[in-house]
């Protein structure tokens, strides 16, 4: 379904042909001056050079030729050459009848359906999530969400880090605890026994007693080297260890990724790259990517067109180990040989921009992926406190993620509490979901490349640009339709009629963009631009609602516009909540 922008486009483009000019200046757009008009063509005045005419007397042409035309309600030329446009109610409500009627409210995305990898979560094994881990948890879904929405078949890994030093550290340490235990008796040939010799607790203060310890007892750390090494050599009882870690962490994180509302197609980690990495350095050394630079092996990334020096990327240190980079390449062999995937979008922080470019321009280089593949890196910028500084918990240490998720819980459901009147398990089943709304919105809100501050007063907030408001108007719609549905009517089959007053048309001019908007946040993995558009849609609809008395309407037709008017207004905020990964309680 073309959006009326496409509608109005089509319409000029005759109109610009029509009069002898090309077609290519029929270009319409939202105006910039609301003010004055709703959509404006300022083709003629691009026109005017190639055409040597003033522009002003090329605009009162093409004006002269669309006046009589139904889908404007106005169309007139303002010196110097600008076409101001407002569209008639009339089109307007045939075009919201038509949105209606279809499943996606007649977004289409224009190409083909592809396999899409989505990379966002990066979670270590044997560590809580912590704030850090928020960006990336809540851009990614959403960006995986609006890939599938667009028709793509789109998969989500939360690639783990499970196949590091850290692996070793915890050995040792549990070796240093527990050293009964049947994988540090080397003369123990028996089953090594099903139930892990740790809780999700224990193991979450042995890794960073661990890392303490290596740092002051070069012994343990040389210890902890040495069992990683031997994990990654196939070791029985490292390798055993290393099950029972990665079987009480991932249980772990799936509920803490749950309680975001976040979830993964794959729970893949750096281990399953591994059985590729030595065959994918070995074919780069032979195919003369692949060079040895101070003892590493390297591969020259350069471009002719970079405007900065880059430097190599390593693929396989002195000592025979591999790094990041290796692992991310040999993820990518795996990706390819399981999903021949179209499209990589990988999350992370901005500032490991240049890691993912070396990933991305050594996998082309190696023929690991085709030299046009489409990798994308989405960075995001950094959640800080009040002091502008990265978030901290109040004695300075790193908050985990599910002790912020309470904290803005509780600011919620006092809010509720305060001003509603129910029970106290409804009042916390409601505020955890506003609770997440809230969180989740006061991110997303945001540009991903940039930083912002977190303030949990603002982002509860049910006035603003927040997701306490979004979701109010939801469940103010919701409350309306329920009463109308009380008077035995039903709400199916309604139609939509021609607007008779300006809120009533600003409303229908938001819901209009719909398409637009959905599209512009696919192609620039851009959730923010979605939460720019439900946050104007919920205004108008505020404003409309205001304006309006739509249960008192005497009128049975008007009041069945009304009605058709905002269900529709409800779906598609809904809808768009949906893409961010956000739900909504029924009442608040």
């Amino acid at each position: 379904m073309k959006t009326i922008i496409e509608l109005m486009t089509d319409e000029f483009k005759k109109a610009f042909a029509e009069c002898g000019y090309s077609e290519e200046y029929a270009r319409i757009t939202i105006s910039n001056r609301p003010d004055l008009c709703e959509f404006q063509c300022n083709g003629a005045m691009a026109a005017a050079k190639t055409y040597k005419k003033a522009p002003f007397v090329i605009a009162d042409e093409i004006v002269a030729k669309l006046t009589s035309n139904g889908m404007f309600d106005t169309i007139e030329s303002v010196k110097p050459g600008f076409i101001n446009i407002k569209v008639s109610a009339g089109y307007l409500s045939d075009y919201l009848n038509k949105m209606s009627e279809d499943d996606k409210y007649g977004y289409e995305n224009s190409e083909e359906a592809k396999t899409v990898i989505v990379d966002y979560g990066g979670a270590n094994a044997a560590k809580p999530l912590h704030v850090g881990h928020l960006r990336s948890a809540v851009i990614g879904e959403s960006v995986k969400r609006i890939n599938r929405y667009a028709g793509n078949n789109t998969i989500g890994d939360v690639h783990l880090g499970d196949w590091g030093l850290q692996m070793g550290l915890i050995i040792e340490e549990l070796r240093d605890r527990k050293p009964e235990l049947p994988y540090f008796d080397e003369a123990y040939t028996g089953e090594y026994p099903s139930e892990p010799p740790f809780t999700i607790s224990e193991l979450e203060q042995i890794y960073p007693a661990a890392s303490a310890k290596s740092k002051e007892d070069e012994e343990f750390a040389k210890r902890a080297h040495e069992s990683t090494l031997k994990l990654q050599s196939g070791d029985r009882a490292c390798t055993a260890i290393w099950k029972h870690i990665m079987n009480v962490s991932k249980k772990d994180l799936k509920k803490n990724y749950d309680n975001l509302n976040v979830s993964f197609d794959l729970w893949k980690g750096e281990s399953d790259a591994q059985p590729y990495i030595k065959d994918m350095v070995d074919k780069m050394v032979e195919d003369g990517i692949a060079y040895e630079s101070q003892g590493a092996t390297v591969v020259d990334i350069a471009e002719p067109t970079d405007t900065k020096e880059l430097p190599p990327c390593i693929v396989r240190k002195s000592d025979g180990a591999a790094l990041y980079a290796t692992s991310d390449l040999a993820t990518i062999v795996e990706r390819e040989k399981l999903y021949k995937p179209d499209t990589y979008i990988y999350l992370a922080d901005k500032r490991q921009e240049l890691h993912f470019t070396q990933v991305f321009r050594t996998a082309k280089k190696a023929g690991i992926v085709r030299p046009d593949a489409d990798m994308r890196f989405v960075g995001f910028g950094t959640m800080n406190g009040k002091d502008g500084k990265p978030f901290k918990t109040r004695s300075g240490g790193v908050m985990r993620l599910e002790h912020l998720i309470s904290d803005i819980n509780e600011v919620i459901l006092n809010k509720i509490k305060e001003n509603r009147s129910m029970t106290d398990e409804e009042a916390d089943n409601i505020s955890k979901i506003v609770g997440l709304a809230a969180l989740k919105y006061g991110d997303l809100s945001n540009q991903a490349s940039k930083d912002y501050v977190f303030d949990v007063d603002r982002f509860a907030s049910f006035e603003g640009n927040t997701g306490p408001y979004i979701l109010y108007t939801i469940v103010r719609i919701k409350s309306i339709l329920a009463k109308y549905k009380e008077t035995g009517v039903s709400v199916g089959d309604l139609t939509i009629l021609p607007s008779k007053e300006q809120s009533e048309k600003a409303l229908s001019l938001a819901l209009i963009k719909f398409s637009d908007v959905i599209d512009g946040a696919y192609k620039d993995n851009a959730p923010h631009k979605i939460c720019q558009y439900i946050y104007e849609v919920s205004n108008s609809f505020n404003g409309f609602y205001h304006n309006t008395k739509i249960l008192a309407e005497e009128d049975k037709k008007q009041q069945e516009s009304y009605i058709a008017l905002i269900t529709l207004t409800k779906e598609i905020l809904e809808t768009c909540i949906d893409l961010l990964g956000i739900q909504c309680p029924d009442r608040m």
